[in-house]
């Protein structure tokens, strides 16, 4: 799993991931603080996540074990926000 923020929407009005609704988000990998350190990727919103929101998120065939992604083209998944981050006795990021 990686920590990324989420930094922007993304829109495909054609697709072939076969997950009705789906809602795609543009996310970039963080250290513990939050601070972007990567590029960004493409994720599928499985929990509600908004705009600046810390999350945690799934790729490769690890994103493909969920209920909604079972067998689907699916790279990378957001499967949580982030509420604290607590590094060495230490609160690294907190919501």
């Amino acid at each position: 799993m990686t920590l990324a923020r989420v930094c922007g929407n993304v829109v495909a009005t054609k697709r072939s991931d076969a997950v009705a609704g789906a809602r795609y988000l543009l996310v970039a990998a963080t250290d513990p603080m939050g601070n972007v350190l990567e590029r960004t990727i493409v994720a599928l919103d499985t929990v509600g996540a908004g705009l600046d929101e810390l999350v945690l998120v799934s790729q490769g065939s690890s994103a493909r074990q969920t209920r909604v992604t079972d067998k689907k083209a699916i790279d990378a998944v957001i499967i949580g926000i982030v509420d604290v981050v607590e590094a060495s006795g230490t609160v690294a990021y907190k919501k």
